[in-house]
């Protein structure tokens, strides 16, 4: 029996911060990862957005960009993603061709349409904008594709005459747009839009099958996007041996039952402290819910996951699988370093 092809491998990275750790010393910590994946001829490194959670620092994606293509020299990195119904599409596309102009040739815009954040958090990001936002998310995606191409965006007046927008005043290049989704509408969206799509698997499972077949199926072909580009995104844990490998994956297992379970959100627990927890809690919904996440997770030793990535790519047909790389920290560990993240993203880079 064969072994399936090695897909092309990538990162996604939602700065988390465990117990004691500053947001100095967490986006520290991802910067390193940055550079590390550059070293190990990982594709694209990206970043995503959420908001008012103590567990994680990645609020502000171009931002993040910009340090991270200041710490590497070929690894492509951008947004996974943008959460577009929170910004001005203008302000998106000026802070991209901002970016491109940073980095020329490695920049992607990941485009989401989820807020990030609970209610509160959506409403003042969005004071600023109207209650439609949601519901324009496809115009607002043209527009910015629009905007950030050397030829710009044309406004034309009821009254008559044009008004021409750039989002940056001479363009070379644009950053690549995807489409990121886990629902069919965000699959039908890329497919009618032509554009490339990202379901996010890591986040949820559910659907995944089913999303990828409307999106390859009703894909409209377009000169830049002649055919469906997809990739997948996955939980992983890699360590020298598999007992480490599922302690490292108990603090991010744990979180997801929190917040899967309306409780207070924290820190990230260290491995000792989600150890101890889990010997003096007990709660039959979070370990059900930890047990069903984990069952989607690669976690195993650097030759076991390597095999799981390699097979998990082969059966959805993708070439490219993006992985979430939750490893956590033991105590003593350095706080400006990601030492569980960076030895799975140096296993399955063996």
């Amino acid at each position: 029996m064969s072994t399936p092809p090695a897909p092309a491998l990538s990162v996604l990275d939602l700065v988390p911060v465990r117990t004691g750790q500053t947001s100095a010393q967490a986006v520290a910590a991802s910067l390193h990862l940055v550079a590390r994946a550059d070293d190990l001829g990982y594709r694209r490194y990206w970043f995503a957005e959420h908001h008012n959670m103590p567990a994680v620092a990645s609020t502000t994606p171009p931002v993040l960009i910009a340090a991270a293509a200041a710490r590497s020299s070929r690894i492509r990195v951008g947004s996974g993603g943008v959460m577009l119904p929170n910004h001005s599409p203008l302000v998106v596309a000026e802070q991209f061709a901002a970016l491109e102009a940073l980095a020329p040739g490695r920049i992607d815009l990941g485009i989401g349409r989820a807020p990030g954040s609970d209610p509160v958090i959506t409403q003042l990001l969005r004071m600023s904008g109207t209650t439609s936002d949601v519901e324009r998310f496809p115009d607002h995606i043209r527009d910015i594709i629009s905007l950030v191409s050397p030829d710009g965006a044309t406004v034309r007046f009821s009254s008559g005459g044009e008004y021409g927008i750039h989002a940056t005043p001479q363009a070379e290049g644009a950053p690549d747009v995807w489409l990121l989704g886990s629902s069919d509408y965000s699959a039908q969206l890329a497919a009618s839009l032509g554009l490339p799509y990202v379901f996010a698997n890591h986040f949820s499972g559910e659907g995944l099958e089913r999303a990828l077949d409307l999106y390859r199926t009703g894909y409209q072909s377009t000169e830049a996007h002649p055919e469906p580009r997809t990739f997948l995104t996955i939980n992983a844990v890699a360590a020298t041996d598999a007992e480490e490998a599922e302690a490292r994956a108990l603090p991010q297992l744990r979180m997801m039952a929190r917040l899967r379970t309306g409780k207070p959100l924290t820190a990230l627990e260290t491995v000792e402290e989600a150890r101890a927890a889990l010997a003096t809690e007990a709660d039959a919904q979070a370990e059900s819910i930890m047990a069903a996440a984990r069952r989607r997770w690669l976690v195993g030793t650097g030759a076991d996951v390597r095999a799981q990535v390699a097979e998990f790519a082969a059966k959805y047909g993708v070439d490219e699988v993006m992985i979430s790389p939750v490893g956590g920290a033991f105590d003593g560990e350095p706080m400006d370093a990601a030492t569980g993240r960076a030895q799975t993203l140096e296993l399955l880079a063996a």
